[in-house]
């Protein structure tokens, strides 16, 4: 009995320690994971042991636990190089950085459904400006980090001045829809060319640019594109950063920028800029902006996440005109005007609350504040007819003032289930927007020195302000609602990978408005419902395809709205476009992405037409005043692609361009029988060139970790200065290439991300180059032009701190 005791002890005891040590073994590791660039956290990041028998997924702050007991866990995330690390731990948690795979793969994206997807589910034509692209570029202006997007051109008016062209001929158009973190940064109804200079391009962690009409899940205005501005989260790691820079053409700017983890739930990040120009290559180009961004993220539960962040932009800038041909040619950028300012303030203010209910229903609630004011006195708002007759004086020319103000006050509201048949999820919201407005403009009169020739004008000087003769006066009350909803479902269960994307919304802009230039007070409404389909289709591997038809409506700004007519005749009573319609836009597209040659390279095509039905669009008269159109057709068609090739850890390549043509399909300029041009059907519009391409070569040597050398081409094609396409803008540039040819270097050391060096050479070649080139559709018309910058040197140092890992 003893003997028998004795030997199931001696069996017992050795199961009994090893049971006992595979306890001990077992632990709980914690920690985060986050980007190696931006060291932001990784939302969504698997963290497994090697087997995969046990793991888990990061939360929205990057934050893990695991209960293992092995030696070794393996962190991966879609767009980084997996990790794998030791899972042995002092009880401190684990700080794990991920390093991207492939810096331009662009394989997850947001703006496309309003949260985050895989590249291959967005049956659109997106791009992404990754973290890394934007850190490498060290951009002045935001012109140098957009403009590498495929079938993008942002034009640098300068002073962060702009203008843009996304399947659109190139201009100062309100069919882009400008947002940050998905907010637009103005609302619909006032007018929002230049909007992007109310914002902090420290601030930006990555861009997003949704190509074609997008007005689905974000509205009107987004006819050609989307740009969204995605800014900078709380930091994994605690960081700071303080840096300068400046070229040798009197711009100067001081940044900082800082965050980090406050505890395990409330984090926050700060960053912004002083600027200032003074004496630049263009006279009368003075500016200073204070751009400042902070953000706050906590926590409540683990699955209740609040953000709270808000911008202050605040921009006084001189502006400096156009010139003539005569000034262009010898390259003599002295200002016609050294009286016209543009002076922008602009307060943004959001709070966002997401609840995640379940893995199959999420909820988020986003109230925001806008506080805007716009004053400037507009080189493009002087008049001067050259032509001497009985009432005109070639020696005397009119300029404006005006003011634009609003206040906003918004709600989002977004909700998305998951649902249990064909793999659907199901996407629905509502937003309002209340946005109370003023603007008033008045004339100045002014006086024109002339040249010898008698036919251009040297110099404009003020010679009364004439409050007396105003040219727009008006308040609105704008009312901006909305639904949406967008259905993405697998309808073929032979075919998995075969998505089917139904969208739409339906929007109502309402306003009463009191006009107090007519003495008149009403109320006007414009509403559209925008559906769209989608079908993507992935091919595995790397590779899908994809196909989409949407809609775009537009309705026209108030500022179109309640300005005067021209040439309204002396003692006339003012006329306006009250009768000016909502533009609307069909487009179709197919398009297709390949990850090839072990995913060394990506391509990305799309194929488009977008047909507008009547698009807003400018006559210019000859006093270089405007007058509004409602076009009957315009077809706006053309094929978009980009290549990015990765041959070695060291050399990376990118390419983007487009060819397309910009029509008018039919147009009436004039009704009158005295007139020689009665309509443009079949004439291509203005500023519509036929190509654009940029293309970059990034060299990163394993032999000096931290150097970064690049070299990058921008091209554009001639385009057509007017309506009735008699005069092109044509001028050869580099390599002997008509339109515009600019080529950047960049270069860059980083010593243990501790200290950062960098030169920029902007126009290398110091090419003569017009960002515009414009006239109007008579004889007399003289060519202005907007030139392009000559080669600037830009130069800057930074310091960065980062705690420990």
């Amino acid at each position: 009995m003893l003997s028998a005791i004795f030997v199931k002890k001696l069996f017992l005891f050795p199961l009994a320690l090893l049971l006992s040590q595979a306890a001990v073994a077992q632990r709980t590791l914690s920690g985060r994971v986050f980007d190696a660039t931006s060291k932001e956290p990784v939302v969504g990041a698997t963290v497994r042991t090697p087997d995969g028998h046990t793991g888990t997924a990061t939360n929205n702050s990057g934050y893990f636990t695991l209960p293992v007991s092995t030696a070794e866990i393996v962190v991966s995330a879609v767009g980084y190089r997996a990790r794998t690390l030791p899972a042995t731990t002092d009880g401190a948690a684990l700080r794990v950085a991920l390093e991207p795979a492939v810096e331009d793969l662009q394989t997850v994206v947001v703006t496309a459904s309003r949260e985050a997807q895989l590249r291959t589910e967005a049956p659109v034509a997106i791009s992404r400006l990754s973290p890394t692209v934007i850190q490498d570029t060290k951009a002045t202006l935001l012109t140098e980090l957009i403009n590498k997007v495929p079938g993008v051109v942002m034009l640098n008016y300068g002073n962060e001045q702009h203008a843009m062209g996304i399947r659109q001929p190139f201009g100062t158009n309100a069919y882009f829809l400008y947002l940050e973190d998905g907010i637009p940064l103005r609302p619909m109804g006032v007018f929002n060319h230049n909007a992007l200079l109310e914002t902090n391009p420290l601030a930006i962690n990555s861009i997003e640019v949704v190509k074609g009409p997008a007005s689905s899940l974000y509205g009107p205005e987004a006819v050609g594109g989307a740009i969204n501005v995605l800014t900078k989260r709380p930091t994994s790691v605690p960081t700071a950063s303080l840096g300068v820079q400046g070229d040798q053409y009197g711009y100067r700017r001081a940044q900082f920028g800082g965050g980090g983890m406050l505890s395990t739930r409330l984090g926050g990040f700060v960053s912004g800029y002083v600027a200032r120009q003074r004496n630049g290559w263009a006279a009368s180009s003075d500016y200073d902006k204070q751009s400042v961004n902070g953000r706050l993220e906590y926590a409540l539960t683990d699955k209740t996440h609040l953000t709270a962040a808000a911008s202050y932009n605040n921009y006084d800038s001189q502006t400096s005109s156009s010139v003539d041909s005569v000034a262009y040619y010898r390259r003599e950028y002295s200002s016609t005007s050294d009286f016209t300012y543009r002076k922008t303030y602009a307060l943004r203010a959001r709070l966002t609350a997401e609840q995640q209910w379940s893995e199959q229903q999420a909820s988020s609630l986003t109230v925001y504040f806008r506080d805007n004011r716009v004053g400037q006195n507009p080189s493009y708002g002087i008049r001067w007819n050259p032509t001497p007759s009985a009432t005109n004086d070639p020696t005397k020319a009119r300029g404006e003032i005006n003011v634009n103000a609003f206040r906003s006050y918004g709600l989002l509201a977004q909700h998305r289930i998951r649902l249990p048949w064909l793999g659907a999820k199901l996407l629905g919201g509502a937003s309002f927007d209340y946005s109370p407005t003023h603007y008033d403009a008045h004339q100045i009169d002014l006086n024109a020195q002339l040249r010898a020739d008698r036919k251009s004008v040297e110099r404009y000087t003020v010679a009364a302000d004439r409050p007396d003769l105003p040219i727009a006066d008006y308040d609105t009350n704008l009312r901006n609602s909305a639904v949406y909803a967008q259905l993405d479902l697998h309808p073929l269960t032979r075919l998995p990978t075969l998505q089917l994307t139904l969208g739409g919304r339906f929007d109502r802009l309402a306003f009463d408005y009191n006009n107090y230039l007519d003495h008149s007070a009403g109320g006007k409404v414009y509403q559209q419902a925008t559906p769209k389909a989608g079908l993507t289709y992935d091919l595995g591997h790397g590779r899908g395809l994809y196909a989409n038809y949407s809609q775009g409506f537009s309705p026209p700004g108030l500022t179109s709205i309640f300005r005067k007519k021209p040439n309204t005749p002396a003692g006339a009573p003012a006329e306006f476009y009250y009768n000016l319609k909502p533009a609307r836009f069909y487009n179709r597209e197919i398009g297709g992405w390949a990850s090839l040659l072990a995913g060394k390279v990506y391509v990305d095509v799309a194929a488009y037409q977008l047909d507008g039905r009547n698009e807003l669009l400018n006559i210019r008269q000859p006093d270089n005043s405007t007058d509004y159109q409602s076009a009957g057709k315009t077809l706006h068609r053309g094929i978009e692609y980009g290549l990015t090739y990765k041959p070695t850890a060291e050399l990376f390549f990118r390419f983007g361009g487009t060819n397309a043509v910009h029509r008018f399909e039919e147009f009436t300029l004039s009704t009158r029988a005295a007139d020689a041009v009665q309509n443009v059907n079949g004439k291509e519009i203005p500023q519509a060139p036929h190509w654009v391409a940029n293309t970059e070569l990034t060299y990163k040597p394993q032999w000096l970790p931290g150097l970064r050398l690049a070299g990058e081409y921008q091209r554009i094609s001639s385009w057509y200065q007017d309506q009735i396409n008699q005069v092109q803008y044509a001028d050869r540039g580099l390599l002997g290439a008509r339109g515009v040819s600019v080529l950047n270097l960049r270069t860059g050391y980083s010593w243990r991300e501790t200290l950062e060096v960098f030169v920029n050479v902007l126009n290398a070649s110091n090419e003569r180059y017009a960002t515009a080139a414009t006239r109007g559709n008579n004889k007399p018309d003289r060519t202005t032009y907007t030139p392009g910058a000559p080669r600037t040197v830009a130069v800057g140092i930074q310091y960065n701190f980062i705690g420990a890992k």
